[in-house]
């Protein structure tokens, strides 16, 4: 068994560094590759093409998406579902507005990474000054590039609610408490619409769980795990 980790937004497979410890006991950690595709389709397929026979399932924020769509391609390669501050709904009309200011710039306009104001804002507020937290996320844009930047600020992002009724093996949905940009209501809705699965929020948190709260994040989801899929942690 192994676990797949799908990093959101302009995020990178450092994203998971400080849950990679205690994931690992449920076996080899894998990471799914988005740097290349420019529909939410061909993301999952991409990642699928890579992934073992089996494994658990964990994506972020526009992995969720991501994951989800891996779910339905291939439901019975999916041992369990994570799915971190994410949401089922579509991009509202001023997102995609905005997005499409971006693809429509010229390639060859110089990208230095997603700006601070855009990075404190996906964090808790208390941790709006906090330069080290804020430029390691800005790294991770910077590692991925323009390019990459183009592509995903244009990637649809359509609502899936209605189907995820078809998504059946077990799931977590795990929201922040302080999250700004995916509410608790979206989580809520995920929770709702995926038969049997558990909600758990993680209060003192902005949107960037995996790094603001990864000591908190982790006790979530090896215990569930530990339940869900037993004796796979030992």
């Amino acid at each position: 068994m192994s676990i797949l980790l799908v990093p959101g937004y302009m995020l990178d497979e450092t994203l998971w560094d400080d849950v990679l410890g205690p994931l690992g006991k449920f076996g080899p950690l894998v990471h799914a590759d988005l740097r290349h595709d420019a529909t939410i389709e061909a993301m999952a397929r991409r990642a699928l093409s890579g992934a073992p026979d089996t494994f658990i399932l964990v994506g972020f924020s526009m992995g969720g998406y991501v994951a989800r769509e891996m779910v339905r391609l291939a439901p019975e390669r999916v041992r369990a579902l994570v799915l971190i501050a994410t949401s089922t709904r579509p991009d509202s009309p001023a997102l995609r507005q905005s997005r499409g200011r971006v693809g429509k710039a010229a390639p060859s306009v110089s990208f230095s990474g997603l700006s601070r104001v855009a990075i404190a804002t996906s964090l808790h507020p208390k941790e709006r000054d906090n330069e080290a937290m804020i430029e390691r996320v800005r790294a991770m844009s910077v590692r991925l590039g323009g390019e990459v930047f183009r592509r995903q600020s244009m990637l649809e992002r359509a609502s899936d609610l209605g189907r995820l009724h078809a998504i059946r093996c077990p799931t977590l949905v795990i929201a922040a408490g302080q999250d700004r940009l995916r509410s608790r209501e979206e989580s809520e809705e995920l929770h709702a619409g995926i038969a049997g699965s558990e909600l758990v929020v993680i209060e003192d948190s902005g949107h960037m769980l995996p790094i603001e709260a990864p000591g908190a994040l982790a006790g979530v989801i090896v215990p569930w795990l530990e339940r869900v899929l037993p004796g796979r942690g030992a």
